[in-house]
């Protein structure tokens, strides 16, 4: 009778041991459930423009090269009126408003206004191009200076060409000193998590690689 007793006893404490071994794993499962459900769904990484080399980075870096090709088609479209530029910059500041900061959205909205009233956008047609010799790539570190982590001042020579009607009244060679900085706050409308805070110091008029050569 002893023996069926102990028998009992010790079946009794193996199906003890088997609960909570289950229950062990239910918890860990529903940790593990919950971690992938928190888990992000979409991440954004930054790949380098040129992909004849290797490149290996944290997922999280954003590298100078993604901040300045940013910022150069940012601005580029913005800039950009193929008909008449009292409708055209309105309309691209508005199409873009989520690549700027609310501070430079304002500054935008406050240079259309002053263009406008001035003259300067009626039947105006208007593009910029990099100075060639002056992109990313001929010199990096004086393209994009890091700031911090989140900010940087993006250097942009461009050409300004603007034409009335068919017939141009301006060319001019620009340095745009721009502060960009990664606000990572709705990846459906700004997939890149970067946006333009305008100026870091007033643009500048640049000599033209032909007055520069002797």
């Amino acid at each position: 009778m002893s023996r069926f007793k102990n028998e009992v006893t010790h079946l009794q404490a193996h199906i003890k041991t088997l609960r909570l071994g289950a229950g062990a794993l239910f918890t860990v499962a529903l940790v593990l459930g919950f971690g992938w459900w928190s888990a992000p769904r979409d991440l954004t990484i930054h790949v380098p423009p040129d992909l004849r080399s290797g490149s290996v980075r944290k997922w999280w870096e954003v590298p100078p090269e993604s901040v300045y090709a940013f910022t150069f088609y940012v601005w580029q479209q913005v800039q950009r009126w193929p008909t008449n530029g009292e409708d055209d910059y309105a309309r691209n500041i508005h199409a873009l408003s989520n690549y700027f900061t609310p501070a430079c959205l304002a500054f935008l909205q406050q240079d259309y206004e002053f263009r406008r009233n001035a003259g300067e956008l009626r039947r105006r047609v208007r593009g910029i191009y990099e100075i060639p010799g002056r992109g990313y790539g001929d010199n990096p570190t004086l393209r994009v200076r890091t700031v911090s982590a989140r900010d940087w001042v993006v250097t942009l020579d461009v050409t300004a060409d603007e034409y009335y009607t068919s017939e141009q009244v301006k060319r001019a060679f620009v340095r745009y000193p721009i502060k960009v900085a990664r606000v990572d706050v709705d990846p459906a409308l700004n997939p890149f998590g970067l946006v333009i805070d305008c100026y870091d110091g007033a643009p500048q008029r640049i000599a033209t690689p032909q007055e520069e050569s002797p």
